[in-house]
This record gives C-alpha cells, sequence and structure tokens, in this order.
C-alpha cells in the first residue's frame, strides 16, 4: 500500500460511513479503481470484524452489457442481471459503491430505451428498492484522468484535491449542521430567488430532513427535504452543468405549475425532454437540498461533488428518497445544481419569507457555521495528510 490516503479513506468508510459492526456483511462494489483501494477496504473490512464481499466492474464492459443486441434481448439480460444482483444485496447489511470513470462520456451513444431497461430492472430494483432502504450505503467517485479534466487541472493536483475534499472533518459537520436541521423541520414556504428568470416557491412543510456529513455519500456535505409535490411553481435557471447517463446539458430552465415540469429547455431540449418523459413522475421533484462542504468551490461535472459546492443548492427531477418522502416515485432521480456564490452570480434562498442565505453565505447566526471560513476557523477542514 503505498498511498496511505488510501488507507485514510478506506477506515472513513468502514468506520464512519458504514460503521461496519463484527459479523456484518459488506458488499464493495469496485468500478473502475486501482486495485490497491479495493486491497485496502477489504482489509480495513476484516479488521473491523465484517465479512467483505467484492463485485468489480468495468464501464467499458458494462456499456456492451447495456446496448448489445436487440432490446428484447437486452430486457432478459437485465431481468437476470438485476436478480443475481439483488440476491447479493439481500445478504449483505452494509454496502460501498466506489466507482472510477475514465471516460465521462461512456454511456452517452447507448440508445435511450435501453438505457432505462437498465434503470429500471437492475438499478432500480437492486439499488432504489432495496439497497437504500435496507442497507447501511455510502457511494464515492475516484479520481481519474477524466475527471480531471473536468475539473481543468492536472491530475496529480486532482487527486490531491480529491482526498482533501473527501477527507474533511465530518464529526464537526455533523455539529455545525444540526441548527440548519432544525430550521429547515420548522419550515413551510422555501423560496429560491436569482438572477433573471430564477424564482421558484414551493413548501416543505411535514417532509422530513435529513444532515449528510459523510454516512452516505464521500464527499459529503449537504442538508436535503423535498419539496410536497403538487407545491413547486416559478422558474429555476441552473447554472452548472450536469451529465446524466452520459449526455452532457448545460443552461437548463424548468417552470413549474402545481409541482409539474410544465416546460424544460436546455443546450440540449430534445434529450433533456426525452428523459423528463421517462414515466410519470420524472416531472415532479423529489429532492431539494442545500450544499456546504467548504473544500468545494466550483463545479466539474460530477453530481457527487458538485451537488456539495458550499453556497449551492439542487433540486432532483424524479424519486423522492424514502427518509424524505412526499409520494412522488420515477426511475429517475436528477439532480441539478445552481451555485449561489458571488463568483456564479449570487442568489437568495429564503424559509417562510426570511432570508437565510445570500449570495451562497448563510446570513442567521446560527448558521454560519456552516459558512467556508468560519468551518474552517473552528477545525473543520482536515487535510489528507
Amino acid at each position: 500500500m503505498n498511498d496511505p490516503r488510501m488507507m485514510k479513506l478506506a477506515d472513513l468508510l468502514i468506520t464512519h460511513s458504514t460503521r461496519l459492526q463484527p459479523g456484518e456483511a459488506v458488499l464493495i462494489e469496485a468500478t473502475d479503481i486501482p486495485r490497491e483501494m479495493v486491497s485496502a477496504l477489504l482489509r480495513r473490512a476484516v479488521e473491523a470484524g465484517g465479512i467483505p464481499l467484492v463485485l468489480w466492474k468495468d464501464n467499458q464492459v458494462l456499456r456492451d452489457l447495456y446496448q448489445v443486441g436487440t432490446p428484447e434481448e437486452v430486457d432478459k439480460r437485465m431481468e437476470l442481471m438485476g436478480k443475481v444482483e439483488r440476491f447479493q444485496m439481500e445478504r449483505v447489511q452494509a454496502y460501498i459503491g466506489i466507482r472510477g470513470q475514465n471516460n465521462s462520456s461512456e454511456f452517452a451513444k447507448i440508445p435511450p430505451e435501453k438505457m432505462k431497461i437498465y434503470q429500471t430492472k437492475v438499478f432500480g430494483h437492486v439499488h432504489v428498492d432495496y439497497r437504500v432502504p435496507n442497507t447501511k450505503w455510502v457511494v464515492l467517485r475516484w479520481p481519474t484522468p477524466s475527471m480531471a479534466q473536468l475539473a481543468g487541472v492536472g491530475t496529480d493536483r486532482f487527486e490531491d484535491y480529491y482526498f482533501d475534499v473527501c477527507l474533511v472533518d465530518y464529526a464537526h459537520m455533523a455539529e455545525a449542521v444540526k441548527p440548519l436541521v432544525d430550521l429547515m423541520k420548522k419550515t413551510d414556504k422555501v423560496r429560491i430567488v436569482g438572477p433573471g428568470e430564477t424564482d421558484l416557491s414551493f413548501s416543505i412543510k411535514g417532509i422530513n430532513v435529513v444532515p449528510c456529513c459523510g454516512e452516505k455519500n464521500i464527499p459529503d456535505g449537504e442538508c436535503y427535504s423535498c419539496p410536497a409535490k403538487e407545491s413547486v411553481n416559478g422558474v429555476i435557471r441552473y447554472n452548472a452543468r450536469t451529465i446524466y447517463h452520459g449526455i452532457p446539458f448545460d443552461d437548463i430552465r424548468l417552470e413549474f405549475k402545481n409541482g409539474k415540469i410544465v416546460q424544460a429547455t436546455s443546450s440540449n431540449t430534445e434529450a433533456l425532454n426525452r428523459i423528463l418523459d421517462s414515466d410519470e413522475g420524472a416531472r415532479y421533484l423529489g429532492e431539494f437540498a442545500l450544499g456546504f462542504n467548504p473544500m468545494i468551490e466550483s463545479p466539474m461535472c460530477d453530481i457527487l461533488f458538485d451537488e456539495k459546492i458550499a453556497g449551492s443548492l439542487h433540486l432532483a427531477a424524479g424519486n423522492s428518497y424514502d427518509d424524505a418522502f412526499n409520494g412522488n416515485k420515477s426511475a429517475v432521480h436528477w439532480d441539478m445544481v445552481l451555485i449561489q456564490t458571488e463568483k456564479h452570480g449570487g442568489g437568495e434562498i429564503l424559509f417562510d419569507g426570511k432570508a437565510i442565505r445570500k449570495n451562497g453565505l448563510f446570513v442567521l447566526p446560527e448558521l454560519q457555521g456552516l459558512n467556508p471560513d468560519r468551518f474552517a476557523a473552528a477545525g473543520g477542514r482536515k487535510k489528507a495528510c
């Protein structure tokens, strides 16, 4: 093991994220990541008294599995694949999904009808329906040259950045977010205002609030709830590029009426609407969240990073999580990010008519511990090594 940061990350995933206990089984699903990191996870799981299983995948092979053959052949293959992976998932108590991505557009040319088959019969059947509600789980990316390119930096520099971001002090973050959780639980009306057309309102009354501080995603740093399904009205225009199933989208504009997306445009309007027409629930929202990881300042077209940007928010089209449920079900769950820092155009969030964040910074005294400078000053910024 040449890089001690791998073992530190493995320790975080086993002891903090999944809290693996003696006798518990953990499924390590590794896609395009170094053998050394898989070995670090396996060894740390054994040290904790756990029983590790490894499912090792390759994105180029997955691409062929998703698309080779007729839709009928793909359907049969994905149905069997879903049954096999569900069988495995039902026999573990914890799951670690660590995913590399050597080519961010690997799945871009897969016909949408075939991608939908995978989304329903594998991802939906295994992960949405079983893994999320029934296991202790965490998902993370692995730094690759492709990610470094999207971030606009060299590979070595990006790798250093990756470990700094992933190994932030999540215990400190969990304390700092408590006032935000309390406030969101008391909130009814949310209003999002931004430059240009963005003026969106909805209710989160009666819907649970979930802080995310290293338990489900690495990197982490968000607090989510969900809009009441038919309460969303207005317009939002996102300023962070997003990639969904290998297709890039810029300048997404969504208009809502009584919860439903009634108009959607982007740099690829046809593909955007095709995804939103996947099923009835795809045109309703399934998540509202505020991001606050102090080490993430700019988008890099990877949602696990971009949705945690300090001063950002995201809304997900499609499926709502069981722990913040608004009744919406869909095979789609697509997080779209709006960054409201001054650098990215500013904006404001109001809870029940009162501003709680302006230009990406929390303004209420009890929330200011989540702002990057205060978080760092309190010792929350933790370097990898």
